[in-house]
Formats: C-alpha cells, sequence, structure tokens
C-alpha cells in the first residue's frame, strides 16, 4: 500500500459527503415543483435512490463499473461486496487516496444520476415500481456508462475516455445525458399526468424550490471540484469554474424570461441555477474562467428553451429532466470541443476556436450520440417491462387523489388538524 496523501484524502471525503447532501436538496426542490398532493412521493423517491444504490454499490456496482476492463464496456467481479479495497490505494504517484474514499465518492454519483429520474414522471408513478425500476437501472444503465467515461485504467479502460479519448470532467456523459435521455424515455412510456396542458401544475411551494436550489448549488463544488480527486489547482479551476457558470446562467434565464414574459421568476433563477451547474459540469476542468461564463451564459437561454418545448412537442417530463440536464449536458460536452484549452488543464484537449481542430469536438459528439442512444433505448425496454409485469403508472383514482396518502399514508402538510399541535 502506497502512502496516503492525507489532504487529497479529505478533500475526496468532504466532497463525497457534498455530493450525497445533493440528493436531499434535489428531494426538496421537487418537493416544492410538485403539486402538495404527491410532495412526500417524491420526496421519498430520491430517498429510494440512496438505498437501493447503496446496497447495489456494495454488492456488485462498484466492481462492476471499476473493476479490470473487460473490451472497454464493462469492468470485472474482482471487488464484489468490495473486495480487495480495504488495504489499497487509488490515484498517481503523490496523490494516492484509500480506494474505499473513491468508491464512496463514485457511489455519491450513482445515487443523485437515478435520483434525477423521477423528476420526469413525477405525480405518476407506482412507488413499489420506481424502487424495482431503480435497482435494474443501476444495473443496466448507470453502471456500464459509468465504466465507459469514468473507468481509466492508463489506456486499457472505459471506451469513452480511454480508448476514444472524449473529455468529461465530472459526468457530462454519466450523469448529466445519462439522466436527460432516461428521463425522456420513462416520460414516453408513462405517459402524461392527467390534466398535463390542460390544469397549470404549477410548483406549490417556492420557498422549497429554492431551498433544494441552494442545496444542490453548495453540494455542486463537492461534485465537480471533487472530481479532480485532489486538493490542487485543477480543483480550483473547476471550483471556481461551478461557481461562474451557474450564477451565468440564473442571471442569463431570468434576463430571457423577463424579455419574453415580463417578469423574472424565482422558479427561473432556480432552474437557471442547475442548468448552469449541469453544462460546465463536464467542461469545468477543462475551460478557462472565461469560458465558463460563456458556458453558463448559453446554458441559461437554452435550456429555457428547451424546457418550453415538452408542450409542443406533446411529452411530460414533469420537472424538466430532459430539458434542463440532458440539453445542458449535451451544451457542456460540445463546449469542451469549442473552447476546451490545455491552458486550463494540461490534462484536457484543445477544442475549434483554440487550435482550429475539429478533433476533439468529433470525438465530444460520438461520447454524446452513444450515451444518449444506449441510456433512451435501455431505458425504454426497461420502462416496457415493468409496465407490462407489475406495472408502473399509478391507478388514475391514485394519481388524482394524490400518491402521498395512496403509498405512504401520510400528506405533506396536515395544518387542518389542530390536535397535532
Amino acid at each position: 500500500m502506497q502512502t496516503i496523501n492525507a489532504g487529497d484524502t479529505a478533500w475526496v471525503l468532504a466532497a463525497a459527503a457534498l455530493v450525497l447532501f445533493m440528493t436531499p436538496g434535489l428531494a426538496i426542490f421537487y418537493g416544492g415543483m410538485v403539486r402538495a398532493k404527491s410532495t412526500l412521493n417524491i420526496m421519498m423517491m430520491s430517498f429510494a435512490a440512496i438505498g437501493v444504490t447503496t446496497i447495489i454499490w456494495v454488492l456488485y456496482g462498484y466492481s462492476l463499473a471499476f473493476g479490470k476492463d473487460h473490451g472497454g464496456v464493462i469492468g470485472g467481479f474482482d471487488h464484489l461486496g468490495l473486495a480487495k479495497t480495504l488495504d489499497t490505494t487509488f490515484g498517481p504517484a503523490d496523490h494516492q487516496i484509500p480506494t474505499l474514499a473513491f468508491a464512496m465518492f463514485q457511489l455519491t454519483f450513482a445515487i443523485i444520476t437515478v435520483a434525477l429520474l423521477s423528476g420526469a414522471i413525477a405525480d405518476r408513478a407506482k412507488y413499489s415500481a420506481w424502487v424495482l425500476f431503480v435497482g435494474v437501472w443501476i444495473t443496466l444503465v448507470y453502471i456500464p456508462v459509468a465504466h465507459w467515461a469514468f473507468a481509466s485504467q492508463g489506456g486499457k479502460g472505459g471506451w469513452i475516455i480511454d480508448r476514444l479519448g472524449a473529455l468529461d470532467f465530472a459526468g457530462g456523459t454519466v450523469v448529466e445525458i445519462n439522466s436527460g435521455a432516461a428521463a425522456l424515455a420513462l416520460a414516453l412510456v408513462l405517459g402524461p399526468r392527467d390534466g398535463f396542458r390542460r390544469d397549470p401544475m404549477r410548483p406549490h411551494n417556492m420557498p422549497l424550490v429554492l431551498l433544494g436550489a441552494g442545496m444542490l448549488w453548495f453540494g455542486w463544488f463537492g461534485f465537480n471540484a471533487g472530481s479532480a480527486l485532489s486538493a490542487g489547482a485543477t480543483a480550483a479551476t473547476a471550483m471556481i469554474n461551478t461557481q461562474i457558470a451557474t450564477a451565468a446562467a440564473s442571471m442569463s434565464w431570468i434576463a430571457y424570461e423577463r424579455k419574453r414574459d415580463g417578469k423574472a421568476t424565482t422558479l427561473g433563477v432556480a432552474s437557471g441555477a442547475i442548468a448552469g451547474a449541469v453544462a460546465i459540469t463536464p467542461a469545468c476542468g477543462f475551460v478557462t474562467p472565461l469560458g465558463a461564463l460563456l458556458i453558463g451564459l448559453a446554458a441559461g437561454v437554452i435550456s429555457l428553451l428547451a424546457v418550453t418545448r415538452k408542450y409542443k412537442m406533446g411529452y411530460d417530463d414533469s420537472l424538466d429532466v430532459v430539458g434542463v440536464h440532458g440539453v445542458g449536458g449535451i451544451l457542456g460536452m460540445l463546449a469542451i470541443g469549442l473552447i476546451g484549452t490545455k491552458a486550463a488543464n494540461a490534462a484536457g484537449g484543445d477544442g475549434l476556436f483554440t487550435n482550429g481542430s475539429f478533433a476533439l469536438l468529433e470525438k465530444q459528439t460520438i461520447a454524446i450520440i452513444a450515451t444518449a442512444l444506449f441510456s433512451f433505448c435501455a431505458t425504454w425496454l426497461i420502462a416496457k417491462v415493468i409496465s407490462k409485469t407489475i406495472g408502473f403508472r399509478a391507478y388514475r383514482d391514485d394519481e388524482l387523489t394524490g400518491l402521498d396518502t395512496t403509498y405512504h399514508a401520510e400528506t405533506a402538510y396536515d395544518l387542518g388538524n389542530s390536535n397535532r399541535y
């Protein structure tokens, strides 16, 4: 066992805690966005993602994602039950961290990714079917994509990073495009909510939305800067780029919103912040701060336009996972191919506007298309099988009543019962 770098280890452990904190933040963010009658249900979907994913990660998830590579497609069974991780280290010389620290950090990415998908089917999914879906989706979709883009093994790891040579600093493919494509598949299989495009279906609690967005913003520093896996210059670059893009997108979203509708909304500033954080995720370690500013400004407007398209195209992505995470992830990946520069990170690459070559942009495009197609098709099949067997869509009466009382025998707000106070 090599000497552990205490500073790097402390940073990765702290970053893992920050990323895990994002999933309760997502639960609060989503909880405020849905109608009051299904607040607890959507929050419970995030907590189910934490529980189910953790169990799978320990048993075989980490092993298949980061075990010995097989053809660039999947890992092996060498770490089942987290075997061979207790006394080993991970990382380059002088930057070694305990393997368990890395496994914990990557676990939190898996959790938040599948939790994101609940937003696409809010208000209308059976809770038992969701719990089953989490386990199957993590196994068949998330783990392979994580291996493709995160499992670097000296040129013999996942095909996106080690063989194709595409760049993805913190999960533009694995988390963002993956969740966006899967969300679209889920929304299409389950169909729209009763009253979609007829009833307003506005967020019921904007303070919760803003609180959740703030928690996500805070946690995203661990998500992006933690992906450097060391406490150094690259982590600092990723952190400030995250702040710049997130802030810029929150402003560009509400600026466009005010120009279009005459009002800047709290939902807009929260959604814009998330869109900016999403877009900078793959690029945060490969662009300059000015590049991050451009990405953020573009993300706010482009994601807003993408969100509005769901009404014209007729798919009910309840909480805008496709428009924010899918489109934002694509924007961030393409941005690397356009404005990426080795001046920000010697391990990165120069984009089209940096060196005049399309080479990196082509690699980024291939990674985007492959991830989106695989995730969409696999998720569609999984959702179809669940729908045809145990049923994925909630019964109409349950949906109209509200999923909180139907599935959890609770309500988020019980103000009318004075005996409780």
